[in-house]
């Protein structure tokens, strides 16, 4: 894979070619899957390169770091998907300057983004992150109390829940990668069956799109397929 912002738009054509296959082989529609760039440790250039390429959606983890891009790189037609651990201090600005939260795990998280939304725009689109094993440091709701947030946060007037996303442990086999987004495929349906309608399945990154997209996945996030290694040493937070 070649990096640069030269290199963007046949970046963004191969993993976009890599959707549209296993698309196909899933047999679901064409368009049904949303690539989501993601920019954590890349420079505003590479950002504009890719938008240029033909990326609207962007996702970042770092709040400082993503405030900078927001910034410097035109935000009309763009999407900006919030998707790393998000602490109580940083509900605001994100509340303010995104689209979308991936990663709400906590009902206080959940309450604080509804506070802070403001009411002249549209309400913020969030997904629920579940915890699909016991690994230090990752976030994320346990699936036996999912329901009881998932109908905590449909009920708060800021926010409109969308979906689910996982970050699953890393595997090089497909049937493994396939096992976990299957999960959390089923943990959105049993929500269904409870009342809470969810259309958002946000999984998959660039080792393991393929399994994300036969499972449902509907966002996918890629980083590295696109933008190389990260670059930079941007504040985090």
């Amino acid at each position: 894979m070649l990096t640069g912002p030269q290199f963007l738009a046949a970046n963004v054509a191969a993993v976009r070619a890599r959707i549209e296959a296993v698309t196909r082989a899933a047999g679901r529609p064409a368009g049904s899957v949303t690539l989501i760039g993601v920019s954590k440790g890349q420079p505003a250039a590479l950002v504009a390169a890719a938008r240029d390429a033909g990326v609207t959606e962007f996702g970042e983890n770092y709040v400082q770091e993503a405030l900078a891009k927001v910034a410097a790189v035109p935000r009309a037609g763009l999407t900006w998907h919030f998707i790393g651990q998000l602490q109580a201090n940083k509900t605001r600005v994100v509340a303010e300057q995104f689209d979308w939260v991936h990663t709400v795990d906590r009902l206080k998280i959940a309450e604080r983004l509804s506070a802070q939304r403001p009411f002249h725009g549209p309400p913020l689109q969030v997904c629920l992150q579940v915890r699909l094993e016991d690994e230090p440091g990752k976030g994320g709701v346990p699936a036996d109390e999912l329901p009881a947030l998932a109908r905590a946060v449909a009920a708060l007037p800021r926010l409109a829940l969308r979906g689910l996303m996982c970050v699953p442990p890393a595997s090089d086999e497909l049937a493994v990668q396939r096992g976990y987004f299957s999960r959390l495929r089923e943990l959105a349906a049993g929500l269904g069956r409870q009342g809470v309608v969810l259309d958002a399945l946000s999984m998959g990154m660039s080792a393991d799109l393929e399994a994300a997209v036969l499972e449902g996945a509907t966002h996918v996030r890629i980083g590295t397929a696109l933008f190389g290694p990260r670059r930079t040493n941007e504040p985090k937070d």
